[in-house]
């Protein structure tokens, strides 16, 4: 696979195959152009260009990977972004999905715990158009608290619960979409949606396989 138009009819066709779960069986039209529109070419190592566009997983360093596009897709369309949303990335590895929300939001944070990853991403980020999204080191796990309430919160990484921090920095009516479970083990991607009365309403979408969360507040893996 090497282009744009093969890759999102592969995604198309995963989602209507998985639509019984996720309850997607399409993705909305602007999720599907947000991944058109970013070069995951420019967001994977010099050694995996040839392979960028093929739905799968990529390593990037650091014992971490870029997500399967198909992956990134779900998470996005799950999280049902408006233009004046402000979104908050846990983990943002190589900026690749900081990106993709950044076609479909204004207000994107990002916050990534290894130091190379981050100060790469970002460079990649200013150097691929994206430089408007807010960047720090710092442990995912904890959140934003300066830059919260968030309407929408997607965490990259598996974490064995889902961090309180994150519940709490969410907006009533916001919605997180998370992958929880065990490092290496059965992890299961999750929605979680909360109320106005700041309960939350949780649901599995996928079983799905992510690298640990990690940070001082992050279960070890």
């Amino acid at each position: 696979m090497t282009n744009h138009v093969e890759l999102i009819a592969e995604i198309e066709i995963e989602a209507r195959d998985t639509g019984r779960w996720t309850g997607r069986e399409h993705f909305a039209p602007a999720v599907l152009d947000a991944l058109r529109t970013v070069r995951r070419a420019g967001f994977v190592p010099d050694d995996a260009v040839a392979h960028a566009y093929v739905n799968a997983p990529l390593p990037i360093g650091c014992g971490q990977t870029i997500s399967q596009p198909f992956i990134v897709a779900l998470m996005t369309d799950l999280l049902d972004l408006r233009r004046e949303h402000r979104v908050l990335e846990v983990g943002t590895g190589s900026g690749y999905q900081a990106a993709v929300l950044a076609e479909l939001s204004d207000d994107v944070c990002s916050v990534e715990v290894i130091p190379e990853l981050a100060d790469h991403a970002k460079r990649t980020l200013e150097a691929e158009g994206y430089g408007r999204i807010a960047l720090r080191v710092g442990d995912g796990a904890l959140g934003w608290p300066d830059r919260a309430p968030f309407d929408a919160i997607i965490v990259t990484a598996a974490a064995r619960d889902v961090p309180p921090a994150l519940t709490e920095q969410l907006k009533p009516g916001g919605r997180m979409v998370i992958p929880v479970g065990e490092p290496r083990g059965d992890q299961e991607l999750r929605l979680l949606c909360k109320d106005a009365d700041g309960g939350l309403v949780s649901r599995t979408v996928l079983p799905v396989a992510f690298v640990p969360l990690t940070g001082g507040s992050a279960s070890p893996g």
